[in-house]
């Protein structure tokens, strides 16, 4: 069976990993500040904090800017429950807008959402291809929309507008206008989850980038208190010092342990000439298959402004439904390749249908999904294995849609 998208795990890190195992020191510590810096690095921002998962990360910013019962986040109709779910977590509404033809956010849709109780926008880079962010950044600074803003917390007065947070879960390493994805928006919160490209098991990172009027050492230094419980200080100063501490508000418990940074410090020094290289051949040698099925849409990944972190190869067929779509993935599966659907849209899962979220107002969300099939694509995928998959892909498309 060839796997949908296993981890990368060799020598490498599995040394990386023993040492921290033997160093005595396993917890969040010198191991988990070195992956920050290295991502503040890579991603060209002042400040980065690693966490738990790309779930606590995003709900951990909401909160920080003050967003609560009655206040709304404008997110994409098609994307992964977390994106939404966090917003649930906080008393307030998702406002889901459809999306492009490129499964990009609709920015006009967002226009025609925003509400004077918007208080953030969250973009989706489904599949690792970036959003339109100059668009959305430009219209949250518009002075019509600045004026619909209120301010209720500090944090709101301080910036003055509409916050934007980019859920690049799927998109480390894009780029966009010559920007390296993490500098697109205000904050940008990334995964580490076991499937990414960069992996730390588990765990995810946000990346702060907002305007020179906040401080941005001391909102670091405040998250790194809420990931502790709102504990003053961590387990390693506290060896390395005085042993007394405070706990200066009732935080969370998502902190990033040196255990799964060490993965993720071997990752990061490879990424961009190893990872992203291997990936991309992938992709091209997907395209230049499928490319000659007439029924075939090929997935957006570069473009004059955008290029993608090849995440996910989106591979669409044209005029058939869910149904058939399904009867295909089946037909791959049988012949012992692995694939999948990215995602199944938030309107159509029963949390966000009980509340009253429609499908029907979100066509190109359904008109992308039906027809989606997720195909392998991962570090250790052989020539031979992506072949197989190209020949079975081909032949379920090609067998159901003549039939």
């Amino acid at each position: 069976m060839i796997d949908f998208s296993p981890p990368r795990i060799d020598k490498k890190t599995v040394e990386a990993v023993a040492k921290v195992m033997f160093s005595g020191w396993i917890t969040t510590g010198p191991k988990t500040k070195e992956f920050e810096q290295k991502i503040a690095d890579y991603c060209h921002v002042p400040k980065v904090l690693c966490v738990a998962s790309a779930t606590a990360g995003l709900e951990l910013i909401l909160r920080w800017f003050g967003v609560k019962e009655g206040d709304e986040v404008i997110v994409p109709a098609y994307t992964y429950c977390a994106t939404a779910n966090v917003i649930i977590h906080c008393g307030a509404t998702p406002v889901m807008v459809d999306i492009c033809d490129d499964f990009t956010i609709n920015v006009q849709r967002i226009q025609t959402a925003i509400t004077s109780r918007t208080k953030v926008i969250i973009p989706v880079d489904i599949g690792g291809y970036p959003a339109d962010y100059d668009v959305i950044n430009a219209l949250v600074k518009s002075p019509e929309v600045k004026a619909l803003f209120k301010a209720e917390s500090p944090e709101q007065q301080l910036l003055g507008r509409i916050l934007v947070m980019a859920d690049a879960a799927h998109s480390f390493g894009a780029l966009y206008k010559g920007k390296t994805c993490g500098s697109f928006t205000d904050i940008t919160v990334f995964s580490f989850h076991a499937i990414k490209n960069l992996t730390t098991a588990e765990g995810g990172a946000n990346c702060f980038n907002l305007p020179d009027v906040f401080d941005i050492e001391l909102i670091y230094k405040q998250f790194y208190c809420k990931i502790l419980h709102g504990q003053s200080k961590d387990a390693y100063t506290k060896l390395h010092g005085s042993w007394r501490y405070d706990v200066l508000e009732a935080g969370y418990k998502c902190n990033m342990t040196d255990i799964l940074a060490a993965i993720g410090v071997v990752e990061i020094d490879r990424y961009k000439d190893d990872m992203l290289v291997k990936r991309k051949s992938i992709f091209e040698r997907y395209t230049k298959a499928f490319s000659k099925i007439p029924s075939v849409i090929i997935p957006p990944y570069e473009s004059d402004e955008k290029t993608s972190s090849y995440h996910l190869y989106l591979l669409r067929v044209n005029n058939i439904t869910e149904e058939v779509r399904d009867a295909i993935i089946q037909q791959i599966f049988d012949n012992e390749v692995a694939v999948n659907v990215h995602f199944i849209p938030l309107p159509m899962l029963t949390v966000y249908k009980n509340m009253g979220y429609q499908i029907e107002d979100y066509p190109q969300t359904y008109q992308n999904y039906s027809c989606e099939i997720s195909i392998p694509v991962y570090y250790d995928l052989t020539d031979q294995e992506v072949e197989t998959v190209i020949k079975m892909v081909s032949r379920a498309i090609i067998d159901k849609t003549q039939n």
